[in-house]
């Protein structure tokens, strides 16, 4: 007797994602994940997403416009980890994916009115914030400045990238110092924390918005609970790093559904900044007042003008 066998069909990758909610767990057909913004149908557990489909979701169609895409980073201090050189941890990572670095940023406009906007991207490299990542910020930060508009900054990162060393860690001067332009200015600045927000970038940029607000469940924080603990003596109480943790502490001043975020957004910014077409609430700092508009003549009485045409 002969015997035959079928060849096993392998599953093309993509078709189906597991929920990382671990109390979830669920798989979740591919096409059904992207339509629900990678929001788990099941739990609501919003998983992440990179930072490309974030502007699409988030900014007007066809109108987002890039900025320092040519700036790209480099292996300026030859970091190597013993198996691999930064540089050609760089090439893989960009190889993977349609990212070059782990933020975007430039302009577009939302329900109509024009914002500056940067995005971290955790796919690469974790998010992590090196040269590039804090120059681009600032770069939008910037725009904001220039432009006089809003800025718009979606968080999600593991920190201060250690391949750059120091380099890295002077980002978090730089970029709040081109948000204290920005305060003083009298500008918005709208900080979106999305899990895990953790590190030099939660503990500098992200945390000074005018409105913070968080997606549902993000881990926010600067170091893991073990590292906490261990320092200060302290057993911590249970999610004491999530967004529902926070908000009730007063870190965080909402807490918004990704799938609602764009309409939500429209609508804080709508009481924060006038639209382009009215002069904005806020004067810039050191400009001279606008000059007060004369009044109008007083009305006549229908009895004076009556007399006057009689002496004429």
């Amino acid at each position: 007797m002969a015997w035959s066998f079928r060849k096993k069909r392998e599953v093309p990758a993509g078709l189906w994602t597991k929920c990382s909610n671990d109390v979830c767990g669920k798989m979740v057909w591919g096409k059904t994940l992207a339509e629900n913004a990678n929001v788990c149908p099941e739990c609501g557990h919003h998983m992440k997403i990179e930072a490309r489909r974030r502007l699409e979701m988030l900014l007007d169609p066809g109108t987002f416009v890039g900025v320092g895409e040519d700036i790209q980073p480099t292996d300026v201090l030859r970091f190597s980890d013993g198996t691999e050189g930064y540089e050609q941890k760089l090439k893989r990572t960009a190889a993977k994916g349609h990212a070059t670095e782990a933020c975007v940023s430039g302009h577009g406009r939302l329900g109509g009115r024009p914002v500056a906007i940067a995005i971290l991207d955790f796919s690469f490299l974790g998010g992590s914030m090196g040269v590039v990542v804090g120059e681009r910020v600032a770069l939008a930060a910037d725009l904001a400045l220039e432009d006089r508009m809003p800025l718009l900054v979606v968080s999600s990162s593991g920190g201060a990238r250690m391949h750059e060393g120091t380099l890295s860690l002077m980002q978090m001067a730089k970029t709040s110092a081109v948000i204290a332009r920005l305060r003083a200015a009298k500008l918005p600045f709208l900080s979106i924390l999305a899990d895990p927000c953790t590190g030099g970038v939660s503990a500098s940029f992200a945390a000074q918005g005018d409105v913070t607000i968080a997606e549902p469940g993000a881990l926010i924080g600067f170091a893991g609970p073990r590292v906490i603990e261990s320092t200060i003596r302290t057993t911590l109480p249970d999610g004491f790093q999530r967004a529902e943790f926070l908000v009730e502490k007063g870190f965080i001043d909402r807490i918004i559904d990704r799938r609602k975020m764009r309409d939500e957004l429209i609508a804080i910014l709508a009481f924060l900044a006038p639209m382009p077409d009215t002069p904005l609430l806020a004067v810039t700092v050191g400009a001279p007042p606008p000059a007060p508009e004369p009044e109008p003549p007083p009305a006549k009485s229908k009895d004076k003008a009556k007399d006057e045409s009689k002496g004429k």
